[in-house]
């Protein structure tokens, strides 16, 4: 959906989904950039600020102002807030200083691996043979592991979000309830951009569309880095305007991890 479309929603314009013109503020979800390696995953690399950067030079020709810019507290989300806003400011687009809030954060994978991933070895040996091969690559910055989804990633997330083996950690409904306490906290009549992560927008695209969890986990992982996602409020419903938009992104930019 066009941003202008979104000044005439703003306007109170009926021109909207549904011609409602009670449609007000827009909030735009977008995940970071491409982060670093999994051993330095909580960093952008070269690739994620230029990514951010295409971002904020393709909302700045198309018009957008945000009220707001709220931010995870993770080096990732608040790297890819400062060289959007960094080229939006460059191209004249005046723009809020981010707000961190930790509700934006995503969940732990690391912690997902510590807790879980032994319990999946020890009954599961395809399991083990895979998750010991990725700590093998691991080792090699430049192996493509780090640009991947591994079947042993996928197994240890899915097993968290099921809730199907015990975890000490925060588990999904926690970090769901979390994630939806920080959406509650938007203004919802602001146009709010919000820099966070593949699953917390997951949850705010889940919760507009009444889906599972295991749905969650679908819509996390099609988001590519940098794409951007948007959600308006329709009385107390929660709206999904778009979902994993990235015009931006030349094909050399694209990536998923």
């Amino acid at each position: 959906m066009d941003f202008a479309l979104h000044a005439e929603m703003q306007r109170g314009s009926d021109s909207g989904p549904g011609g409602d013109a009670t449609l007000i503020g827009v909030i735009t979800f977008i995940r970071h950039g491409q982060a670093g390696s999994r051993q330095v995953y909580d960093t952008l690399s070269g690739t994620g600020h230029r990514q951010a950067r295409a971002l904020g030079e393709w909302l700045a020709g198309r018009g957008a102002r945000f009220d707001r810019v709220v931010t995870g507290q993770l080096s990732r989300q608040r790297e890819t807030a400062a060289s959007l806003i960094a080229a939006l400011s460059e191209a004249g687009v005046a723009c809020p200083a981010p707000v961190a809030d930790a509700g934006w954060d995503e969940f732990d994978l690391d912690a997902v691996y510590a807790g879980i991933g032994p319990q999946l070895a020890a009954r599961d040996a395809e399991f083990r043979a895979d998750y010991e091969a990725l700590q093998r690559e691991m080792a090699d910055p430049a192996a493509a592991v780090h640009r991947q989804w591994r079947k042993c990633d996928v197994l240890a997330v899915r097993a968290w979000v099921t809730g199907e083996v015990e975890f000490p950690g925060e588990s999904f409904q926690a970090f769901s309830r979390r994630v939806r306490g920080a959406f509650e906290a938007l203004n919802k009549e602001e146009h709010v951009a919000v820099v966070t992560s593949a699953t917390p927008i997951a949850v705010c695209a889940a919760l507009a569309l009444d889906l599972g969890p295991l749905r969650v986990m679908q819509l996390a992982a099609a988001q590519h880095n940098t794409s951007y996602s948007e959600m308006t409020m329709r009385g107390e419903e929660p709206r999904l305007l778009s979902f994993n938009n990235t015009p931006h992104l030349s094909p050399e930019l694209k990536t998923l991890r």
